[in-house]
């Protein structure tokens, strides 16, 4: 492990696990150190701390802390992040809005105090500029490598108790430009000026028209596929699996699911079956769970209360196991899915991961193990351990969000979500039967119908900052516009605004 404390700007001393003084020229940017001890030092991790923070380094943590090569972590003192809130205005992503006392996922990283390793910092670095900013260099190195695989996460666990505090290097609005500039698709330099403009006042033409001078820098070629993730960390140790899966009228289907869990080559403890038939004097119609031997212990209820959120609740409160699969009714998946499964978890020490979730005939897009934007209730495996104070949100049942919000409830409990593409389920959206049914909202009386859904509102406002909520807005705004005549936009305008606010304050009663 190679140490890297810096202060004003500058390196002040690098120095070895052993506490052993490497010389460094003097006249490098702290990024530029950086690269150089990434050539010199292939294999080591490689830390950046601010001096004031010297005393603070949780050093003995780190080894624990970072626990594979294909990870970077940081942590900031400072409440907010180098490039401030006007990033939420071009990402929609739970990545913005971080929980800063948990290990969180996110790509906004800080000069503060991280670690990343050698091997992954030579690979990317080698293809983006040393910024003499260090802040802005670790962001755009955590973006690019966030997208090709990188673990990317805020870590507190980085410093011990009694922080000094660190004066906040912010980015001005030219940072911010050029940053979106490099980092997403052109366009979102224009919602960017026109998100400043209409939320905020402001005319930011200048730090607009400087962005247009850089290039963009996401490397289509560049990959991380070279370097080995191999966790130091036993995750999995039982090794047992519960798997629930709610059904409402798809017998037929349910019974290919309990089909493709019996051939398993690891095969769960529990199966914990759901039965929701919302008639009254009706009876359970999956006669085969008794007139047939598994290889395996089902638990089933019958319930007349319709509801998927309701019916995981049920499920999850009966699990026993290390593990829980999170299956549907209408899944088909070879006979290695649980093998393939924990052998993912032994190789990355994760605690919750979602897989590929496809239909019938449709392309695979995403081939990257990566950090997850979505959960998907349907199709994700999560230790026991990490739903004690985790549920899916009765608030959102019979809308939609409730994956998202539960998504967001582990994230914030400190437990990442990791897709693999290699894990893969085939959904069949089985016409008949379903969970969704007809109900009566609260909203549904209303002359003016809420638009977006409240279901969605609500999850805005609990998991993501005011500037994303806002862009959502604008991006809705044009959307919607487009179907427009010009005669009828000072109509429109108002009947958005209206819709928009209708939304707002359902969600608030939610």
């Amino acid at each position: 492990m190679i140490v890297v404390y810096h202060h004003n700007n500058r390196v002040a001393k690098v120095v070895s696990n052993h506490n052993e003084s490497v010389a460094v020229e003097e006249h490098l940017s702290i990024a530029s150190v950086l690269m150089t001890l990434s050539r010199q030092f292939p294999l080591e991790p490689i830390v950046w701390c601010h001096q004031l923070l010297e005393n603070s380094l949780n050093i003995d943590g780190i080894a624990k802390l970072f626990h594979h090569n294909k990870m970077m972590l940081s942590y900031g003192v400072s409440p907010s992040s180098f490039l401030g809130n006007g990033i939420g205005y071009v990402e929609e992503s739970p990545f913005i809005k971080v929980n800063k006392k948990c290990r969180y996922p996110t790509w906004l990283m800080s000069s503060d105090v991280g670690v990343i390793h050698a091997s992954v910092l030579k690979m990317i670095g080698d293809t983006i500029k040393a910024d003499t900013n260090f802040d802005y260099f670790l962001n755009s190195l955590s973006k690019v490598g966030m997208i090709l695989g990188l673990l990317c996460y805020s870590e507190p666990q980085l410093l011990l108790k009694n922080v000094s505090q660190i004066p906040p290097v912010k980015a001005n609005l030219f940072a911010l430009f050029r940053f979106v500039k490099q980092h997403y698709k052109k366009r979102w330099i224009v919602l960017l000026f026109l998100n400043l403009l209409v939320f905020e006042k402001r005319f930011p033409l200048l730090p607009l028209l400087f962005s247009l001078f850089f290039k963009n820098r996401k490397k289509s070629e560049l990959s991380l596929d070279g370097i080995p993730v191999q966790t130091n960390l036993t995750v999995a140790d039982k090794k047992t699996i519960d798997v629930i899966i709610p059904t409402i009228g798809r017998k037929n289907y349910l019974y290919d699911v309990l089909h493709d869990l019996s051939q398993q080559t690891h095969l769960p403890v529990h199966v914990i079956i759901v039965e929701q038939n919302p008639q009254p004097g009706s009876v359970s119609e999956l006669d085969f769970l008794t007139n047939q031997t598994w290889p395996f212990n089902i638990k089933h209820t019958f319930t007349h209360q319709a509801g998927a959120c309701n019916a995981r609740n049920l499920a999850l409160s009966q699990v026993e196991s290390e593990w829980v699969f999170l299956n549907d009714d209408d899944n088909r998946f070879d006979e290695k899915l649980l093998e393939t499964f924990l052998h993912k978890v032994d190789q990355y020490g994760v605690s919750a991961l979602t897989t590929a979730y496809l239909q019938k005939n449709e392309p695979q897009r995403y081939s990257i193990t990566n950090q997850s934007g979505i959960f998907g209730s349907g199709n994700s495996f999560v230790k026991a351990s990490c739903l004690a104070t985790v549920s899916f949100n009765m608030a959102l049942e019979f809308g939609y969000g409730e994956d998202i919000d539960f998504g967001m409830q582990l994230r914030n409990s400190g437990f990442d979500v990791i897709y693999f593409p290699e894990i893969r389920i085939l959904h069949l959206k089985a016409p008949m039967g379903g969970f969704r049914i007809k109900v009566k909202q609260l909203w549904d009386d209303e002359k003016m119908q809420p638009k977006p859904s409240p279901t969605i509102m609500y999850v805005f406002l609990k998991h993501y900052t005011l500037q994303q909520l806002q862009c959502y807005k604008l991006v809705s705004f044009f959307k919607l516009l487009k179907k427009e005549s010009l005669l009828n936009y000072p109509a429109f305008l108002n009947n958005f605004e209206k819709k928009w606010n209708k939304s707002h304050y359902w969600a608030t009663k939610l």
